[in-house]
């Protein structure tokens, strides 16, 4: 048996033991929440490269299916963090329609961060992109720009392309 389904089901284990101790002790909802499984849409994107319906997609999926958004944004390497005015706009936008979110910066190959990152973390229900072309930038090997990531990643890819509403 895999290590991390054997780690996820002590995690269950462990929560179900914590909720009835808050259900004997009368604190049903206490014990209700430990049963909430956290939701996570994760937005990748290209450092200094935000697309205006990339981000309202990612945005509306995770307003109606009640989960936070991860915005993994992948710089090149070597090129250090740089101020993204639309993303920071982004961010308000989140604030003012209540979404949950968090901001990761990481830097290389953004197919190979992808994967790393949902394979770190099991709730991420989804991951959102801008273009098929965005996800072999910065990287080493190109055997294809979809074949790898298909094979390695935890969940499914959204790819949101100008091209789909032409």
């Amino acid at each position: 048996m895999d290590t991390n389904k054997i780690k996820k089901i002590m995690k269950q284990v462990e929560d179900a033991m914590a909720a009835v101790t808050f259900a004997e002790e009368g604190q049903a909802d206490a014990a209700a929440e430990l049963f909430k499984r956290e939701r996570r849409v994760l937005l990748a994107l290209k450092s200094g490269r935000t697309d205006s319906k990339t981000l309202r997609y990612a945005m509306n999926a995770s307003l109606r299916i009640n989960a936070s958004l991860d915005i993994l944004v992948v710089a090149a390497p070597g090129s250090g963090s740089q101020a993204d005015t639309d993303l920071e706009s982004y961010v308000s936008e989140l604030n003012i329609a209540g979404v949950p979110y968090q901001v990761i910066e990481r830097s290389g190959c953004m197919k190979q961060e992808i994967i790393d990152y949902t394979n770190g973390k099991h709730d991420v229900l989804f991951v959102v992109v801008e273009s098929p072309k965005s996800l072999d930038a910065d990287c080493k090997k190109r055997d294809g720009v979809l074949t790898e990531l298909w094979k390695n990643l935890r969940c499914p890819l959204v790819v949101v392309s100008d091209a789909a509403g032409a």
